[in-house]
C-alpha cells in the first residue's frame, strides 16, 4: 500500500518543513500531501482530518486507522481494511468516493488514505445542520445514491457495501452532490462462502443475520437512509440498546419513525426498500420509479429555437427498453360542448409529450426535453397523420435541434404512444413497450 507515484506527483516534491506551519501535523512519505491538526470526522477505529495535495493545490481528506488497537491490530481487520483499499482503488464513479493515495506508516503503526474531501460532510451531519429541507433535495440525494448503489452492483461479481448509513455517504453543500464512501464492510460476493454479520444494526436488512443474502441489503440500507433524511431521526431511535433493535429487525417490525411520515407517496417508496427481498427492487429499477422521476417535468414556457444545441444531464442513463411511459389525463382549462377538456400526458424517464384529446389533423404536440439546469426546453411542433411517422418526425427533430442520438427512440415511442391512445387503427412504427395509467393531483399538475 506504498503511495502511487503518479498519484503523489512522480517522487518530485520535497518534503516541506513542519515547522513551517504550525497547523501541519504531518506529511506524506513523498512530500505531496499535508496533514493538518483539525479533525472533519472520526469513528471507532478510524479520524479524519484535512489535508492538503501540495501538487494539486486542492484539499482533501486524511484518514488514519490505528493498527496497534486489540481490534484493528488483529489480522482480519486489517485484510477488511486493507479489502476497503483495494476497492476504492479500483472504483471509479460519480457518485463514489475517489482515492487518492494510500500507505502504511510501519513507525506510527497506522494506515493512511488520502480521499477526496467532502466539504459539508456526511449527510448525518448535513441534515442535523439544515432542519427544513425540502422533498425535492431529498429525491436529488436519493437519485445520486441509487445510481452509485447500481454501479456497485453491476460489478462482476457485484459489490455489497454492507454498512450503508447517512454518516457513510458524503455531500459538498455548495452543489448538492453526494458520494458513496467508508468501504471497510463492503464485499465483493463469491459463490458459496460464507458471509460474515457485519454492518450498524439499525440499517441492516433482516436477511444479513443470516447466511443467504445479496446486493438487495444495501437497498434496505437505503431505505433506512431515506428515513433518517425524511423524518431527522435514527432508525429504531425508540429503542433501548442493541437487544431491542435486534429483536424488532428479527420480526420484522418497522422503525416507528416511519409511522410519523404523513407523505403516502414518500412512506410507499421507502416501504417498498424496506420489503422482504424478494419484493425488494434493485437500485437500477428504484431510480426509474415515478416518486424520483416527478421533479423531471418541470413547466419552461420559453420556447428552444432550432439553432440552439440541447446539453443532457449525464444522468439520464435509463434502460429504453424497459423503462415504462406513463399516462395521464390532465385538464387544459379550456371547456367544450360544456365539458372540461382534457390534454393526454405521456412520460419516459425525464421525456414528455402533451396534446390535446380533440385529436385534429396535424395533431399539434409538446414536447418537454430535460436540460441540466433542472428545467426543461418546450418543443412545439405538428405531426401530419397522412404523411409523418414516428421515426421521420423524431429523426428531423434530433437532427435539427442536435439531440443526442439516443434520444429519438425515446420521442419516436412517445409519439407512436400518444397516437395509439387517441387515433383509432393507428399503427406504430417502434415498440412502444409497457405504458402505465398515472394519477396527477393539483399540485403535480401545476408542477408540469
Amino acid at each position: 500500500m506504498a503511495p502511487d507515484p503518479e498519484a503523489a506527483g512522480g517522487g518530485q516534491a520535497e518534503p516541506p518543513d513542519e515547522e513551517d506551519d504550525p497547523d501541519v501535523d504531518e506529511v506524506d512519505p513523498t512530500g505531496r500531501y499535508l496533514r493538518y491538526k483539525e479533525i472533519v470526522g472520526s469513528g471507532a477505529f478510524k479520524t479524519v482530518y484535512k489535508g492538503f495535495d501540495a501538487v494539486d493545490g486542492i484539499e482533501v481528506a486524511w484518514a488514519k486507522v490505528e493498527i496497534t488497537g486489540r481490534i484493528m491490530g488483529s489480522p482480519k481487520e486489517l485484510q477488511r481494511l486493507k479489502t476497503e483499499i483495494q476497492l476504492l482503488r479500483s472504483l471509479q464513479h460519480k457518485h463514489i468516493l475517489k482515492l487518492y493515495a494510500s500507505w502504511v506508516d510501519s513507525k506510527k503503526r497506522t494506515v493512511n488514505i488520502i480521499t477526496e474531501l467532502f466539504t459539508s460532510g456526511n449527510l448525518r451531519q448535513y441534515r442535523t445542520k439544515h432542519k427544513k429541507v425540502d422533498m425535492k433535495a431529498m429525491r436529488r440525494w436519493a437519485k445520486q445514491i441509487l445510481t452509485g448503489l447500481a454501479y456497485l452492483h453491476d460489478q462482476k461479481p457485484p459489490i455489497i457495501h454492507r454498512d450503508l448509513k447517512c454518516d457513510n455517504i458524503f455531500i459538498n453543500g455548495n452543489h448538492g452532490k453526494v458520494k458513496i464512501g467508508d468501504f471497510g464492510l463492503a464485499m465483493v460476493m463469491q459463490q458459496r462462502k460464507t458471509q460474515s454479520i457485519q454492518g450498524t444494526l439499525e440499517f441492516m436488512a433482516p436477511e444479513l443475520f443470516g447466511e443467504n443474502y445479496n446486493e438487495l441489503v444495501d437497498i434496505y440500507s437505503f431505505g433506512m437512509c431515506m428515513l433518517e433524511m425524511v423524518t431527522g431521526e435514527c432508525p429504531y431511535g425508540e429503542c433501548q440498546g442493541f437487544v431491542q433493535i435486534y429483536k424488532k429487525i428479527s420480526e420484522g417490525i418497522k422503525p416507528v419513525a416511519l409511522s410519523k411520515i404523513k407523505d403516502v407517496e414518500v412512506r410507499s417508496f421507502i416501504e417498498s426498500c424496506l420489503a422482504s427481498a424478494a419484493d425488494r427492487l434493485p437500485a437500477s429499477e428504484l431510480l426509474k420509479s415515478p416518486f424520483l422521476l416527478k421533479d423531471d417535468i418541470i413547466n419552461d414556457k420559453t420556447s428552444n429555437p432550432a439553432q440552439e444545441p440541447i446539453a443532457f444531464p449525464q444522468n439520464l442513463d435509463l434502460d429504453l427498453d424497459v423503462t415504462p411511459i406513463f399516462v395521464s389525463l390532465l385538464p387544459n382549462g379550456t371547456v367544450c360542448d360544456g365539458k372540461e377538456s382534457f390534454s393526454l400526458v405521456l412520460r419516459r424517464g425525464g421525456f414528455v409529450l402533451e396534446g390535446d384529446m380533440s385529436v385534429k389533423d396535424p395533431v399539434n404536440l409538446l414536447l418537454r426535453i430535460p436540460v441540466p439546469n433542472g428545467k426543461c426546453k418546450n418543443i412545439e411542433f405538428a405531426f401530419d397523420l397522412e404523411k409523418d411517422t414516428s421515426l421521420s418526425v423524431a429523426t428531423e427533430m434530433v437532427e435539427e435541434l442536435e439531440l443526442p442520438s439516443w434520444s429519438m427512440p425515446v420521442v419516436a415511442r412517445l409519439i407512436d404512444a400518444f397516437l395509439l391512445k387517441t387515433v383509432r387503427g393507428w399503427r406504430p412504427c417502434v415498440q412502444v413497450g409497457q405504458m402505465i395509467q398515472a394519477v396527477y393531483n393539483t399540485a403535480s399538475a401545476d408542477g408540469m
